[in-house]
């Protein structure tokens, strides 16, 4: 292999595995992203996780006084459903750069897909003392 080739298989291969660590990195964010909403009156307070899984709901011990069972299960829904879309907006805008253009973001970031399938794997060329003893 000539010098000239080799030499711009080895950047290929650098740039390669820098964006494939660049987007391990942003994948161990994605993991990390927690979002919580809290009603207007301060009732009602969600948190969810990365995948908008509800891990916490805090009520105001005044809210049995204050709302009726469908307010106070409305009021939940819509707690939900804010962070979860935070948690969404935030999902996407770490991702949007790796998104190639003209791919639906839905289809890598949909109900059931699972980003793992997409991590490139870093490359390991051969050494140059190897190929000289070929």
């Amino acid at each position: 292999m000539s010098d000239e080739f080799r030499l711009a298989i080895d950047e290929l291969a650098d740039e390669y595995n820098r964006q494939a660590a660049q987007l391990r990195d942003a994948y161990g964010k994605l993991n990390e992203l927690v979002a919580t909403a809290r009603s207007e009156d301060r009732m009602v307070t969600v948190t969810v996780g990365p995948r908008g899984q509800v891990q916490n709901i805090e009520l105001d011990p005044r809210v049995y006084r204050k709302l009726s069972a469908s307010e106070l299960a409305q009021s939940i829904m819509e707690q939900i459903g804010a962070a979860t879309g935070e948690v969404s907006a935030r999902t996407q805008e770490l991702m949007a750069p790796f998104v190639p253009d003209g791919l639906p973001y839905e289809e890598l970031f949909g109900e059931g897909a699972s980003f793992e399938s997409f991590l490139p794997q870093p490359v390991e060329l051969p050494s140059r003392e190897s190929e000289s003893r070929r």
